[in-house]
């Protein structure tokens, strides 16, 4: 790839490289956010980011997802069948009406 063609280049023009993403970007702006563990270091990693954005995915827009049946999701995910989003994911689809169940699920992480 021609380096002109790159939208985020580092300052040599060339790719970024994902540690340098991390370490000068990612990172820092969890320890800014306050997303920390008990050390006072970043909380998460990449891959959090790909199960916030499949929760989101499938969470109810009452909930502030976009409620996407399990097709969309896997496709959307980049699985290569169903079954792989299933097995991962199929505790976020809703059961039916467990708003409840699910009210009190937030309350316990936020208190």
């Amino acid at each position: 790839m021609p380096k002109g063609d790159l939208v985020f280049p580092n300052g040599s023009g060339n790719v970024e490289r994902l540690s340098n993403i991390v370490q000068r970007g990612y990172n820092p702006a969890q320890v800014v956010a306050g997303v920390t563990n008990k050390d006072g270091k970043a909380k998460y990693g990449m891959h959090a980011l790909r199960h916030f954005f499949a929760s989101w995915l499938i969470n109810r827009p009452a909930d502030g997802g976009l409620g996407l049946p399990l097709k969309t999701v896997q496709e959307r995910m980049g699985h290569s069948s169903v079954a792989i989003t299933g097995d991962v994911y199929s505790h976020l689809f809703p059961r039916g009406d467990d708003s409840a169940e699910l009210a009190a699920g937030v309350n316990s992480i936020l208190g």
